[in-house]
């Protein structure tokens, strides 16, 4: 079973006191997908967040952010995140889509999460796909004990090389609520402004 969010603005609250099993597992925001255009193609999609900390703290973490030697494991504190300290998100690291079907995946720590105040996910097409409907895209949010929580790219035609899938809001009452979102974008900066961040940037590479 699990909650799907169908139209941009729909929301699922989750109570992390709920079905036992939240405080004493992982939860996962996971990006999956598949080259669907049938042409056999290498289709590589990053998995990325902006957060923000409830001490003001807030940073972005994506396979660029931590490419060239900036990350690390879950234990230490890096571009790729932590788990174990602030901010008790981690990245599980970039893949490269070199498969039929490939994913990313963002661990936040439940022991953490009333630390946390937002999170804005996202992925972008780095090589591959020129099309959001050749890449079968889903989100799923997955909570030890609960119902996951799905938003699917769905049959989108934006040439913009950057979504915004969901926000994700916590209430410091171990709760999370889920939005789905499924804004186009050109770059990091052009998502910044309409989800109240107020980076700066310059350009970047994997390699």
């Amino acid at each position: 079973m699990a909650i799907r969010l169908e139209k941009s603005g729909d929301q699922h609250r989750i109570n992390l006191e709920k079905g036992g099993g939240a405080r004493s597992g992982e939860i996962m925001i996971n990006l999956d997908w598949s080259d669907k255009s049938g042409r056999g193609k290498v289709v590589d999609l990053d998995l990325g967040c902006f957060y923000e900390l409830r001490d003001g703290r807030k940073s972005l973490i994506d396979g660029l952010q931590f490419s060239h030697g900036r990350g690390g494991n879950r234990h230490q504190v890096t571009r790729q995140g932590c788990y174990d300290q602030a901010p008790y998100i981690w990245h599980q690291g970039d893949d490269r889509g070199d498969g039929a079907s490939s994913g990313e995946t963002i661990f936040v720590n439940p022991q953490g999460v009333n630390e946390i105040r937002r999170m804005t996910i996202y992925t972008f097409i780095f090589e591959g796909a020129a099309k959001w409907s050749e890449t079968n895209a889903v989100v799923r949010v997955k909570v030890p004990g609960q119902e996951d929580v799905i938003v699917e790219m769905g049959e989108q035609a934006s040439n913009k090389r950057m979504c915004v899938i969901a926000e994700l809001y916590f209430g410091g009452d171990d709760s999370i609520t889920v939005k789905k979102c499924v804004t186009f974008h050109d770059r990091h900066s052009e998502c910044d402004g309409p989800y109240g961040w107020g980076f700066k940037y310059q350009s970047g590479s994997k390699d």
